[in-house]
């Protein structure tokens, strides 16, 4: 029985079924702070003291990554290139769930041989809580990718629903957006160069294009920074298999997480 037990936890962690959470490749799962975490890793070793290229993905809620994503993290995978993330439930981009991103950053890089300059990859919520770690953090980003990511707290989920999250009064993170709103944090990441891409839909009614990738992309231009915005024609915030088989998008990822940077 006791073989049994062994061979058939083996089997699962294979499947990427570990602590409850089904990965869509073949992964790992573990606590940190009390949270879920994952890494998929690509089979083969590095030469000795090189760091693997790495996606951040977010956000990591449970079914999240999902098996629609299954193509575009094995071209990840192909390549060499490392895909993690933590679950920090609806941090809509909080100081708290800021803190576990510098927490796992620490464990990956320090204890899992990462880059100290990851790919970070939103998914509509997703990139609330990957832009305001990447603008405290700019140095230790190589690049930003996103697909239809909410960029502006006004927008989605909106001050009267994000605030509990902050610990705020809806008027009090109102008088703070400067401080934990994306669209108001861009110049770190224009100065540290990190280019960004990032593919929206024009009918999007859930995450407005305009309100969110629209005003980003025009605000960093402002600032000097470097961003491609991919709009899709009659594309909304759904699932269609095309955002997440995007070749342009993923070209992107594949020149800015694996070549050598300065």
């Amino acid at each position: 029985m006791k073989r049994l037990l062994i061979c058939l936890t083996t089997a699962l962690l294979g499947l990427g079924l570990s602590q409850g959470k089904r990965l869509p490749l073949s992964g790992q799962t573990f606590e940190i702070g009390g949270r879920t975490a994952f890494l998929i890793m690509p089979g083969e070793a590095l030469p000795a003291g090189e760091q693997r290229p790495w996606v951040w993905y977010a956000p990591t809620l449970p079914g999240l990554p999902g098996n629609e994503e299954k193509w575009m993290l094995s071209r990840f995978i192909e390549n060499g290139i490392a895909i993690a993330g933590i679950d920090v439930g609806e941090s809509f981009g909080n100081p708290e769930g800021r803190r576990l991103y510098t927490v796992l950053y620490q464990t990956l890089t320090e204890n899992h041989g990462l880059s100290r300059r990851p790919c970070l990859l939103g998914r509509s919520r997703g990139g609330l809580m990957l832009y305001n770690w990447a603008t405290e953090n700019p140095a230790k980003v190589s690049c930003i990718a996103g697909i239809y990511p909410v960029c502006n707290l006004a927008s989605w989920p909106g001050l009267a629903r994000s605030c509990k999250a902050y610990g705020l009064t809806r008027q009090a993170l109102a008088a703070s957006l400067k401080d934990h709103n994306p669209i108001e944090r861009l110049a770190p990441l224009a100065k540290a160069k990190v280019p960004i891409f990032h593919i929206h839909g024009d009918i999007d009614t859930v995450v407005p294009l305009e309100a969110n990738s629209g005003i980003l992309s025009k605000r960093y231009a402002k600032l000097g920074g470097s961003m491609t915005l991919k709009v899709i024609r009659n594309q909304g915030h759904n699932m269609w298999s095309g955002w997440f088989r995007d070749e342009d998008l993923v070209a992107f990822i594949l020149e800015n997480t694996t070549k050598p940077k300065p």
